[in-house]
C-alpha cells in the first residue's frame, strides 16, 4: 500500500520532493533529503542539529541563500551557499553567488560566478563563532 522512499543514485533518500511545476516564494525550513526540480524564491535552511541533504536537480532553480549540511547543485542558484560539511557542483550546475564550504566538489562544466570560501579562513578571518551561526540562521 505505501511505496518505499524514492533514493537518488548516491542512495541518499528524498524526503520532500519539489515538482518541476511547483514555485514557492518564502523560506523554507527542512531535514532530511529535500530534492529540488522546480522554483524557490527565498531562503533554504536546514534545522540546526538534524541531517539534511539539499539536491537542486538540473531543471530547478533556487532564487536566495542556502545553508545546509551537504549541498548538491546541478541546476541554477542566485545567492550565497553555506554548507557546513559539503558542496558538490555538478556538471550543469550554474552559481551566482559565493560557496562557503568545508569540502567542495565540482565537476566538469559546472559554472561559479562567485568566490569559493573554505570555512577554516572564514572563521580565522572572523572568529571561531563565525561559521556556526550563518546569517541565514541568523534571522530565523
Amino acid at each position: 500500500m505505501f511505496k518505499p522512499k524514492p533514493t537518488r543514485p548516491d542512495g541518499q533518500s528524498i524526503d520532500t520532493l519539489i515538482g518541476p511545476q511547483v514555485i514557492i516564494r518564502g523560506d523554507i525550513s527542512f531535514s532530511g533529503g529535500l530534492y529540488v526540480e522546480g522554483h524557490i524564491l527565498g531562503k533554504v535552511v536546514a534545522q540546526d542539529g538534524e541531517k539534511a541533504v539539499l539536491t537542486l536537480a538540473e531543471q530547478g532553480s533556487i532564487e536566495g541563500e542556502i545553508s545546509a549540511p551537504v549541498v548538491i547543485i546541478n541546476g541554477r542558484m542566485t545567492g550565497d551557499v553555506y554548507a557546513r560539511d559539503r558542496i558538490e557542483l555538478a556538471a550543469k550546475a550554474r552559481v551566482h553567488g559565493n560557496l562557503h564550504y568545508q569540502v567542495v566538489e565540482m565537476s566538469a562544466g559546472a559554472q561559479l560566478t562567485g568566490r569559493l570560501v573554505h570555512a577554516d579562513a572564514e572563521a580565522t578571518a572572523a572568529g571561531p563563532a563565525a561559521f556556526q551561526e550563518t546569517p541565514a540562521l541568523a534571522e530565523a
